[in-house]
C-alpha cells in the first residue's frame, strides 16, 4: 500500500496550522506567565540594585575630599544633596525602625550640622571622629565624639511612623565620664529616609543631612544614663 495513501487514509484528523496538537492547559498558561512575571520582576530588580550601587559610589567619591563637611562650599553643599535625593528615591528599606539594620554603631561621614562639625573652633580642637548608635528595639540612641574631647549624649526615641523619631536627650556625658542632665529643651526628631547592610542616610528637624557608615551592627546603647 503507498505511503500517501496510507497518511490521507489516517482516521486521526490533521491539525490545523494554527492549532498546537497539543494544546496548553489553563494551568500550564497560568505557569508560563507566573515565570515570565518572576523573571521580569527579577530583572528590574537587578537593574534597581546596580543602579543604586552606582548612586552609592558617586556619592561617597562626591563627600570623601570634604572632610565629613566641614570643607564643603555651598556648591559642595548642593551637588551632596542631589544625588542623596537620587539614592533616597531608591532606599530599599521602606521601614527603618523595622528593620535589624538599623541596630548598631554607625560612623558620620559626612554633615551638613555646623554644631557638629565644631568648624568655629581650631581643627585641633575638633573631634576626628563622630559616632551615632541606634537600637531601635529598645528605642535608644547615643552620639559620641572621639579625641580630644570624648563627650556623649544619649536619648530616647519615641516612633513618629516607620521612618521617623522623635529625639529626647536625657545625659550629655563630659569625657565620656562624667554625666549631666540635658535641659528639658534638648529635644529633636530624626528621619531615616535611606538605610542598607552598610549606608544610612538620615535628615534631621533643623534640615541638616547626615550620612554614615555601620561601623559595628553588634553595639549596644546604653539602656540608661
Amino acid at each position: 500500500m503507498a505511503l500517501s495513501s496510507v497518511m490521507f487514509s489516517s482516521p486521526v484528523a490533521t491539525p490545523s496550522n494554527n492549532l498546537s496538537p497539543f494544546p496548553l492547559s489553563s494551568k500550564s498558561r497560568n505557569l508560563s506567565r507566573n515565570v515570565k512575571w518572576r523573571s521580569n520582576v527579577s530583572f528590574f530588580q537587578s537593574l534597581i540594585k546596580k543602579d543604586t550601587s552606582v548612586i552609592k559610589q558617586e556619592l561617597l567619591e562626591a563627600i570623601e575630599p570634604l572632610d565629613r563637611g566641614a570643607e564643603a562650599s555651598p556648591e559642595d553643599q548642593q551637588i551632596v544633596d542631589e544625588i542623596t535625593r537620587k539614592l533616597e528615591a531608591v532606599n530599599p528599606t521602606k521601614a527603618p525602625l523595622e528593620s535589624d539594620l538599623l541596630n548598631g554603631k554607625w560612623e558620620l561621614l559626612y554633615t551638613t550640622s555646623v554644631s557638629i562639625l565644631q568648624t568655629t573652633r581650631p581643627k585641633i580642637l575638633r573631634s576626628k571622629v563622630n559616632y551615632q548608635a541606634i537600637n531601635a528595639d529598645i528605642l535608644r540612641a547615643q552620639n559620641m565624639e572621639s579625641w580630644p574631647f570624648f563627650n556623649q549624649v544619649t536619648a530616647d526615641l519615641t516612633p513618629v511612623n516607620a521612618k521617623k523619631v522623635a529625639v529626647k536627650f536625657d545625659y550629655f556625658k563630659i569625657g565620656g565620664l562624667i554625666p549631666v542632665k540635658a535641659p528639658e529643651r534638648a529635644v529633636g526628631s530624626l528621619e531615616i529616609t535611606y538605610l542598607d547592610e552598610d549606608l544610612r542616610v538620615s535628615r534631621g528637624d533643623k534640615g541638616n543631612l547626615f550620612i554614615l557608615k555601620m561601623v559595628d551592627p553588634s553595639y549596644r546603647v546604653p539602656a540608661s544614663g
